[in-house]
């Protein structure tokens, strides 16, 4: 099963979280992940967050992007996905980074799971929700 995934679900198959052992379903073998190249800084920024924090040290945070980049991830150009992220972004008051990934579950015509809860409420009533999983849901 094709499925875009965001750095918020990814996170989550490195760093034990709410949501770790739903996340780490995706990683079964049975779904297929897209994700636009975002995916990448998007991660990194996270665990950097994480470093600050004291929550990781450096060591593990590397270890953990050495991983990250051997997974078996189909990334894709933001080229494509741009106008649709920003008439999205436009039209919902959403981020063009958060409808990056909706754009390319449309264009994929797949599901896009994130734990990004502010974005899911902001489109959880609208048409594009047969897009979205919540992490929690799977």
């Amino acid at each position: 099963m094709i499925t875009v995934a965001d750095a918020s679900v990814a996170v989550k198959w490195y760093v034990t979280e709410i949501y770790t052992p739903e996340a780490e379903k995706l990683l079964n073998g049975s779904y297929k992940i897209h994700a636009p190249e975002l995916i990448l800084p998007e991660f990194g920024s996270i665990l950097w967050k994480k470093v600050r924090r004291n929550d990781l040290t450096e060591r593990e945070a590397s270890a953990i992007i050495n991983t990250f980049s051997k997974q078996n991830i189909t990334f894709h150009s933001h080229q494509p996905l741009l106008k649709a992220a920003f008439a999205g972004a436009r039209l919902s008051g959403q981020t063009v980074y958060d409808w990056s990934y909706l754009a390319l579950a449309v264009s994929l015509s797949c599901e896009f799971v994130t734990a990004d809860a502010r974005f899911y409420k902001a489109m959880e009533n609208t048409p594009l929700k047969k897009y979205l999983v919540w992490i929690g849901d799977i």
